[in-house]
């Protein structure tokens, strides 16, 4: 029995003269979690140090005001903040009264804003004031009416949208004030809702096309949350570091899961100043870091990393995109104590698989074995199972696949599908795979990331790889350009590493050394920097 079942199983007992109900929804694991550790610190952000308590009184107050304006089950409510305490208080609140929360990520164009807040037909957005640009042009182009709230000066909210706005502060008392969990207060909230209703709705940021609302069911959250907080090994007295977008279900959950096993989290709003974040792990004593293979690529190019105390930390979780072998290695030879999970997931089933730590070293190109209720197979173009070695695309079983994309049923059924099992929905991935005889999992690339040159279908994955093993380079990112002759051919764009030299010939005659003569790039280019999506995923739509 994991942790968190133990955990469920005590307060059966417990709390049965009182007839408190069990959680079975995503918010009332946080209740349960905020009845048992009211004066603890559940966030720290900036100045702010958010309890416990804190955290529980502001959303019971957020969910009674938005009952108040008229919001039900399974209305929709956009949170368009930067990362900030307000988000968990916000999505808590709205989970409270049975509806639907969706965060996006601040820097959000108007565009963007408008189709989401159209497509979800959302009753309310909370905001900024910083943002009043932006939401009143996206304003423009809303077919519904909806509400407004505000943080921020309330002077600078619209006139234009005045009539239809409301001031956080109207709603919620100040955050520094520590609302003590007393009796009248100590329970877990009821609901109308089952976990199969949907808890949010999270906007995945592709490449091309637009965003698809991935339908996550409180079962689904629950199953994930659980899954990744048992082989994590979490507890209470864990510390998680988490500078990436709440917007992203990876950042996202580290506020879930942490406020399920009683940790704290210390946000930050981004990862662009690396020495702030470094230094951040020493004085909150941190425990647990997130990252993604940008973040890495960071650490590993400040020449004085040696001087950060990193002593508390216990490990990095990574996942997105495949980490390097190379920064692998480098990184357990920095900081040989710190464990690293190398992780695989998409949003729509959070994570599938990790790697356990122990086996990082001799498996540092594995992304591990299924994770804990997940069940995986690698299937042929006809859904037939491949043998070990082969590669064929991932197909994911179990609770944390998700309910399909919103409003999208016939995208929906192309990877929503019931032809493995009847009647049981399993998860085609869309990336390609291989198993080995062990079980372990390797990433070969996306479908749709394959390359074909020359007659021959390459990963853009597997020529990144062998492009990383030169010394010089600190980032690569791979993609294929359209080409009269050969259909396609290989494009390489880099990032060296500061202080070095190296040329298109030095990197021409590594790969012309190292691989087969139709993976060889024919353009190689330069760059300081790779473009990025908002959640820090390499955008190769900009490198074609």
């Amino acid at each position: 029995m994991d942790g968190i079942s133990q955990f469920v199983q005590k307060y059966i007992y417990y709390e049965r003269d009182r007839k408190m109900d069990l959680p079975i929804l995503l918010h009332q694991y946080f209740d349960l979690t905020a009845h048992r550790f009211p004066e603890k610190t559940a966030l720290v952000c900036d100045q702010d140090r958010i309890s416990y308590s804190s955290l529980f009184f502001h959303a019971e107050h957020l969910s009674d005001k938005l009952s108040d304006l008229g919001i039900s089950k399974q209305d929709r409510i956009i949170i368009f903040l930067d990362n900030s305490p307000e988000i968990a208080i916000a999505l808590y609140g709205i989970l409270k009264t049975d509806a639907i929360f969706i965060v996006l990520n601040g820097s959000l164009k108007p565009k963007k804003l408008s189709y989401i807040i159209n497509d979800s037909s959302a009753a309310i957005l909370i905001t900024h004031t910083n943002k009043a640009s932006v939401v009143k042009d996206a304003l423009n182009s809303v077919e519904h009416d909806m509400q407004l709230i505000w943080l921020g000066p309330e002077n600078r909210i619209p006139l234009s949208l005045s009539n239809q706005s409301f001031h956080w502060n109207e709603i919620l008392s100040g955050l520094n004030q520590n609302s003590s969990l007393g009796a009248p207060i100590f329970h877990i909230r009821s609901s109308k809702s089952i976990d199969l209703d949907l808890a949010s709705l999270i906007y995945t940021s592709g490449s091309t096309g637009e965003p698809k609302g991935v339908m996550s069911s409180h079962r689904n959250m629950i199953s994930a949350a659980r899954s990744i907080i048992t082989y994590l090994e979490n507890t209470p007295d864990d510390i998680t570091l988490n500078v990436l977008p709440l917007s992203f279900d990876y950042g996202l959950y580290q506020v879930i899961m942490s406020l399920i096993f009683g940790g704290t989290v210390v946000l930050e709003k981004s990862f662009q100043y690396m020495h702030s974040v470094l230094s951040k792990i020493a004085t909150e004593n941190v425990t647990g870091f997130p990252i993604v293979p940008t973040i890495l690529a960071m650490i590993l190019r400040m020449k004085d990393v040696h001087e950060y105390n990193i002593d508390s930390l216990r490990y990095i979780s990574n996942t997105g995109a495949a980490l390097p072998v190379e920064h692998i290695q480098k990184f357990r030879k920095l900081f040989p104590t710190v464990k690293v999970y190398s992780m695989y997931g998409l949003t729509e089933c959070k994570r599938v698989s990790y790697m356990p730590p122990a086996e990082i070293d001799r498996k540092p190109d594995s992304v591990g074995k299924a994770m804990p209720n997940c069940e995986v197979n690698i299937v042929d173009e006809n859904g037939k199972e491949v043998e070990s070695g082969e590669i064929g695309e991932l197909v994911i079983r179990g609770s944390n696949v998700m309910k399909g994309y919103w409003k999208a049923p016939e995208l929906t059924a192309k990877y929503f599908r019931n032809d493995i099992i009847p009647g049981e929905t399993v998860l085609y991935s869309g990336d390609l795979f291989r198993m080995d005889d062990d079980g372990y999992l390797y990433f070969v690339g996306r479908k749709d990331d394959m390359i074909k040159s020359r007659g021959e279908r390459l990963s853009a994955r597997e020529i990144e790889n062998t492009i990383h093993e030169m010394n010089d380079i600190s980032e690569v990112a791979v993609v294929g350009v359209p080409d009269e002759i050969f259909g396609q051919v290989i494009k390489a764009v880099i990032v060296a590493k500061p202080g070095t030299q190296i040329s298109n010939n030095d990197v021409l005659a590594f790969c012309t050394r190292n691989m087969e003569p139709f993976a060889v790039p024919k353009y190689i280019e330069f760059v300081n920097e790779l473009p990025r999506t908002p959640n820090g995923k390499i955008d190769k739509s900009l490198l074609l």
